[in-house]
């Protein structure tokens, strides 16, 4: 039987509602819904080869060879994939980003929902959008977000049946923009799927995630009304709850570093003054800033200033992910 190939592609996504910590961490099931915005002009290419002549799956992620954990984790969907499909083949899979990876800008998001499309295109398993956000989620949770387009949101569930990612807006549906403050393109010490483990060691968690439905319904009313002033005060705090989390946990996890704070300062000086920008900070140090589309180059400037800043990208609402 001849290779078979397929590629696909998938944008990032910024949570505005986060997820952090499970209920179960080898389904993925989250300890909380969470709500998010895909993010065009980043993404990931991966190109998924099922082949009787492969004697292991083998993973190259920017031209490097992977093994250990990154390897098992794109095993983990793979093996999905093959259940599902009835087929034995491994796999050769390429992956491809074009923004830093592995320092709080979701590249694990993007790149599991392209893994996800991708290999079960070339295995010629047709998935509706529900069952790949789920077979998505196997590999990364926040990967299921970056199935579906535009506006996301991802019901916690319960069980893998039941946890997905959908679309609750369409990427026109409001002209925001991201513009992400790049501080460190350093690989984390500890990724999200270990500090994911330690949410329940804070204190603060359980406190969090019983309030994390008000704030996700509060999310939700402000992205459909286009309300910034309520999602920027909803969206900041949710973010600075679960870096309390985070700080709190044992042991702690600290990702912020000096030029971190100096923008969260700058950003709410600047929204006292008028100007329409909040922040949200996934785990890392780089910060997420929103704000208007027809604002985005005036922040993008602002943000150029401050000292720690290496660069500033700046990205609008995102579609689904896609087979090339």
């Amino acid at each position: 039987m001849p290779a078979r190939t397929a590629t696909a592609g998938a944008h990032p996504n910024i949570a505005f509602i986060k997820y952090w910590g499970n209920k179960d961490h080898d389904l993925r099931i989250p300890a909380n819904g969470s709500l998010s915005m895909n993010l065009a002009g980043l993404e990931t290419r991966t190109q998924v080869t099922f082949d009787l002549h492969l004697k292991s799956d083998r993973l190259t992620i920017n031209g490097k060879l992977q093994t250990g954990h990154t390897l098992t984790r794109v095993r983990l969907v793979l093996e999905r994939v093959r259940q599902l499909a009835g087929i034995r083949e491994y796999a050769e899979v390429i992956s491809e980003n074009n923004f830093p990876s592995s320092v709080g800008i979701a590249s694990s998001a993007s790149a599991f929902a392209a893994l996800a499309m991708a290999a079960s295109a070339a295995a010629d398993l047709p998935l509706e959008e529900s069952n790949l956000s789920r077979l998505a989620r196997r590999g990364s949770g926040s990967a299921c977000r970056s199935v579906p387009g535009g506006f996301v949101e991802w019901a916690a569930g319960d069980s893998d049946e039941n946890s997905f990612a959908f679309s609750i807006a369409p990427p026109h549906h409001w002209e925001l923009s991201d513009c992400i403050a790049v501080i460190s393109q350093e690989h984390k010490e500890t990724g999200s799927s270990v500090g994911h483990r330690l949410a329940d060691t804070s204190p603060f968690q359980a406190s969090r995630v019983s309030t994390a439905s008000e704030r996700l319904e509060r999310c939700r009313q402000a992205l459909f009304d286009r309300d910034f002033e309520n999602l920027a005060e909803v969206m900041e705090l949710d973010s600075d709850m679960m870096h309390a989390v985070m700080i709190t946990s044992s042991p702690p996890l600290l990702y912020w570093q000096p030029a971190t704070v100096a923008v969260i300062h700058a950003v709410r000086g600047w929204r006292r003054e008028g100007l329409q920008a909040c922040y949200t900070i996934d785990a890392g140090p780089n910060v997420h800033v929103l704000c208007p589309s027809y604002l985005a180059t005036d922040v993008k400037n602002r943000l150029q200033e401050i000292p720690g800043v290496l660069e500033v990208i700046v990205a609008s609402p995102g579609g689904p992910a896609w087979l090339v």
